[in-house]
């Protein structure tokens, strides 16, 4: 975004300083409180960091491998990181925000290859697979550094996001564990990544709307005054559906592993409050 463009409605300045940050979303800053400087951007990422720590407590008490729990934790840490973001508005910060997001993207990736069976980290396979995601995270870190350009960052999630999809579609249709799956199971897997890219395109128009009418935005949230005007709040919308949207991909990721690498006739999937959640078979029949 051009920050000269909306300059007028972003000037106020609260204890962190000057903005730094190359994202400066269309909210006026430090409106409530020197300390939070887009105050709905800020507090909407309490809603990924809550559903991800709810996964990864759910996951625990179902028996889960730890890997799908620190996958849970790293995307309750991308929640963290946008929320200091957001409230700073400063450089490493926003750093904070991105970067984890990009790992995150790299342990899907890691999880979708490491597809022998079981889950210990001794085989030279799932060692090399971390090696290659841990180099990847580096460099990308790296060269992140040199070229402070969000859009690069942006392609650069948006091919992990397009090669994750890639290869649940290459397992559930060419691997040899594919054919041990239910065809009802595979529609789930299906189902719950189609329904969490949905989530997350619709959050992402969402925010590139909030961009380009961020004057006509300002201008109106100013007029209808709050909390009315947080339903304008497109930025934070798409930490909603961004939230939502990683967590049924993530579930169905941790599907199609769980029925490759382990059993089909093992695990299955239930809502509770709307969100698809990971159980054991078992537990599921003792509950009926």
């Amino acid at each position: 975004m051009n920050l000269t463009a909306v300059a007028p409605y972003l000037a106020k300045q609260g204890v962190w300083g000057p903005v730094t940050a190359t994202l400066d979303c269309a909210q006026v800053n430090h409106q409530f409180s020197p300390y939070i400087a887009e105050m709905a951007n800020t507090l909407s990422n309490l809603f990924t960091i809550g559903i991800a720590l709810a996964g990864c407590v759910h996951g625990a008490t179902q028996g889960l491998p730890t890997r799908f729990l620190v996958g849970y934790l790293g995307v309750a840490l991308v929640g963290f990181g946008s929320f200091f973001f957001h409230a700073t508005l400063q450089y490493h910060a926003q750093l904070a925000d991105e970067l984890p997001m990009i790992y995150v993207g790299s342990m899907s990736l890691w999880l979708l290859f490491d597809n022998k069976p079981g889950f210990g980290l001794r085989s030279s396979r799932t060692q090399f697979l971390i090696a290659v995601a841990i180099l990847a995270d580096v460099l990308f870190t790296w060269s992140y550094m040199v070229n402070r350009n969000p859009v690069y960052h942006q392609i650069v999630f948006g091919i992990l996001v397009l090669t994750t999809t890639l290869r649940i579609s290459y397992i559930l249709r060419h691997t040899s564990a594919a054919r041990l799956i239910p065809d009802s199971k595979k529609e789930t897997i299906v189902r719950l990544f189609a329904a969490g890219a949905a989530m997350f395109t619709f959050g992402f128009v969402l925010w590139n709307l909030d961009n380009a009418f961020c004057r006509f935005l300002t201008r109106t949230k100013l007029k209808v005054g709050w909390p009315t005007a947080f339903v304008l709040e497109g930025h934070s919308w798409w930490h909603i559906f961004t939230g939502l949207g990683t967590y049924y991909m993530y579930s169905g990721i941790q599907y199609v592993c769980l029925c490759t690498k382990d059993s089909p006739e093992k695990h299955d999937i239930k809502f509770l409050h709307g969100l698809p959640h990971v159980i054991r078979v078992q537990d599921k029949v003792k509950a009926l």
